[in-house]
């Protein structure tokens, strides 16, 4: 950054007084700060990157106390990034305010096939970190594991299950499908049918994997009980609330079954457990029953969490959940998104696959056509039904949908606690959690969104209004 936009960052400090996901503040008035490896690591392994600034110090109310030599200094964040691998290249900015130094060391993020950086001194699993809030948190073993089977393109839908002998496999529904796939390739026709199963990975070596499992199984849990779905229907807004009588759920069931049983078995789940409008078509005059959601666009919800999510040994203990509430439906699969893939890139990009032969196999049998239109079909269908965008979640180590089942607001958006709150600039967990919504692009959307396009709510980031480090303040002067 340029010495101008290093005192424009110091003033926005002085008027925001917090850190965020992309702002680390340290004093540096006595010396360098001998940890910097966890912010490094944090900062290298997120997609925005980050700028550490010296010279602010954050616990005397973020006092501008300049760093204590400026040349000094600058060597030595340089000799802690070439402890980290891969090695961090900081581009370093010097500013002199009010007789004060101040040093910014911008950090670049690292590409993905090379997460996750980390400090050599505790070797990866130990000194690999991720940005939470404002804050550098160990990263999961499971987050690690991630990265590296991006990086080396594993493919656990078709590791071997030792268990598992070929009997188990359904017979019928093999042949079935060994039908399809010749009529369809006649390359394969020829061949005879074990080498066929080996090119197409229903075994390996001979064994079973776990896709035929999951496929052609009649009873997959039976070698992973929590390979399954969990779904439960409930009488509030909230899992916890209770219904008139006490109940704790509506409904609650498990679901079991290879993944095309599963699918069937969810959406009766969520057909039962959905209420049904009766209105009077204007066109024709008859009754015609709607349901709350479009099932268009829960099956496509519910495949792609069957299909795309995660299959492996750090996720098999975890069961895809449907939760069904009285104001939206969440349904959640272990496995965040994959690859370079970004939460706003959802439907307009091509994603990388994570298990490709789940995809091609649920390809030649009907059930998905593997062509990436799942997200736009949701949305489409969502606009029919004249209800809110899904919602698109990606934790950590998790990815959620969210459909809510109408556009009426549970809060004014001119209430005035909620003006009073923005008093401060707040990130968009924080709006979540004090609009008690589970989701924040949902909590944006309906109550932030309406008070930008009114003028009453800016933000602080105005140049990147989808960043990670944004904020919303009410706006100077504005009255309520």
């Amino acid at each position: 950054m340029t010495k101008e936009e290093l005192i424009d960052v110091l003033n926005e400090i002085q008027r925001n007084r917090c850190e965020t996901g992309t702002l680390e503040l340290k004093a540096a008035e006595t010396g360098c700060p001998k940890r910097l490896y966890d912010t490094l690591s944090s900062f290298s392994n997120q997609d925005d990157g980050g700028i550490i600034v010296f010279g602010v110090d954050e616990t005397r109310n973020y006092l501008e106390c300049g760093v204590y030599d400026p040349q000094d200094i600058q060597k030595k964040i340089n000799e802690q990034c070439l402890q980290m691998s891969p090695i961090v290249r900081p581009l370093l900015t010097v500013v002199e305010k009010e007789n004060k130094f101040f040093i910014a060391a911008e950090i670049p993020a690292i590409d993905i096939s090379e997460r996750p950086c980390y400090y050599m001194g505790k070797g990866m699993v130990k000194g690999s970190y991720v940005r939470v809030g404002d804050s550098d948190e160990p990263m999961t073993e499971y987050e690690i594991y991630s990265y590296e089977a991006f990086r080396k393109k594993y493919q656990d839908d078709i590791r071997i299950v030792q268990r598992a002998a070929y009997s188990v496999l359904d017979q019928t529904l093999l042949e079935t499908y060994l039908l399809k796939l010749k009529s369809e390739k006649p390359n394969l026709s020829s061949l005879p049918d074990e080498n066929i199963r080996e090119l197409m990975s229903i075994t390996a070596d001979g064994k079973v994997t776990l896709s035929s499992l999951m496929l052609f199984s009649r009873y997959p849990q039976a070698f992973f009980p929590q390979l399954c779905i969990t779904a439960v229907s409930v009488a509030g807004d909230e899992i916890g609330e209770i219904g008139e009588s006490g109940e704790r759920f509506i409904d609650n069931r498990r679901i079991e079954g290879n993944i095309p049983q599963m699918l069937d078995e969810a959406l009766i789940f969520v057909r039962k457990n959905m209420k049904i409008k009766t209105v009077i078509s204007p066109k024709t005059g008859k009754r015609e029953d709607i349901p709350e959601y479009p099932l268009t666009a829960v099956r496509e919800i519910l495949l792609n969490a069957l299909v795309h999510r995660d299959y492996s040994i750090h996720t098999e203990g975890m069961p895809i959940q449907i939760r069904m509430l009285q104001n939206r439906i969440e349904i959640q699969n272990p496995g965040g998104i994959y690859g370079r893939l970004r939460i706003d890139q959802l439907g307009k990009a091509q994603p990388d696959t994570r298990n490709p032969v789940i995809a091609t196999v649920l390809e030649v049998m009907g059930l998905t056509e593997n062509r990436y239109s799942g997200i736009p079909t949701i949305r489409r269908v969502m606009k029919e039904y004249h209800l809110p965008d899904p919602v698109f979640t990606d934790e950590r180590g998790s990815f959620m949908v969210t459909l809510y089942n109408s556009k009426e607001e549970n809060l004014d958006v001119y209430n005035n606690d909620l003006l009073r709150f923005l008093e401060t600039p707040r990130t968009r967990r924080e709006i979540a959690d004090f609009l008690k919504v589970r989701t924040t692009g949902y909590a944006i959307q309906k109550y932030i969104d309406p008070l930008i396009k009114k003028g009453i709510v800016v933000y602080t980031i105005p140049e990147k209004p989808k960043s990670s480090d944004q904020r919303y303040v009410l706006k100077n002067g504005t009255g309520y």
